[in-house]
């Protein structure tokens, strides 16, 4: 009986763990999409609230390190359980990073309306890859969240097109630059969330990646899609 009130008061503290992730990265989904809201539609407010609800990831991956700390220390999980675990830490670390970026955005978004660089943003590359991004990341959650690897190589190719949109819309604004130096500081601050934007796919990336190490007790991190495709058909 003393064993089996053990185990249970261990799953009970993993899924308060786990409801706390899912909590932060709902609050880092909601950042990623007001920061490209803000900067489409000019909404320096909207910024501003994405700025601030960063301390409140900040706080939760705090809440969630000591937590899963404290699991460790006195449960000595190993196996799954312990995969378990440290797959929820680096999580909270990559969704804590996805934050930090969308803080930028929202940041880059408040210093060009406020020099008055552009009266109507350009805004068809960075709303393409979004889109893209908002898929990656709740695709990314829903793994975490039902343990499912089945959409996670899905997330994987997403973020080759990331990329690819990434890299033409950089050469983009460098031809903007080259052909008209007036818009230099524009694209400059376009380039800096471009990047930012690219940064929240390697992320979502290593959510997916994390999901399948745990499930599969596989480290995928340096592994090719086919690798990987593989592997998940064992």
């Amino acid at each position: 009986m003393a064993a089996e009130h053990i185990y249970t008061q261990y799953d009970t503290d993993l899924e308060a763990i786990r409801a706390k992730v899912l909590e932060m990265g709902g609050i880092v989904e909601e950042q990623l999409t007001d920061s490209v809201s803000s900067l489409i539609n000019a909404d320096a407010k909207l910024a501003d609230s994405v700025i601030k609800k960063d301390e409140r990831v900040n706080d939760l991956e705090s809440e969630i390190d000591e937590a899963c700390s404290e699991i460790i220390a006195k449960r000595s999980p190993i196996a799954s359980d312990l995969r378990n675990v440290l797959m929820m830490l680096r999580i909270i670390t990559d969704l804590e990073r996805i934050g930090d970026e969308a803080s930028k955005i929202a940041k880059a978004t408040q210093r060009i309306y406020e020099k008055d660089l552009m009266s109507k943003p350009q805004t068809k590359e960075i709303q393409s890859i979004y889109e893209k991004l908002q898929y990656m990341l709740r695709t990314a959650l829903n793994s975490f969240a039902r343990l499912d690897v089945t959409e996670t190589v899905a997330v994987l190719e997403s973020d080759k097109e990331v990329d690819g949109e990434y890299r033409a819309y950089m050469r983009q604004l460098l031809t903007y630059m080259l052909e008209d130096p007036r818009t230099i500081s524009l694209s400059l601050e376009l380039m800096f969330v471009a990047k930012s934007l690219e940064r929240i796919g390697d992320h979502s990336k290593n959510v997916s990646q994390n999901v399948i190490y745990t499930v599969k007790g596989k480290d995928v991190r340096h592994s090719s899609i086919k690798e990987i495709k593989a592997e998940l058909k064992n």
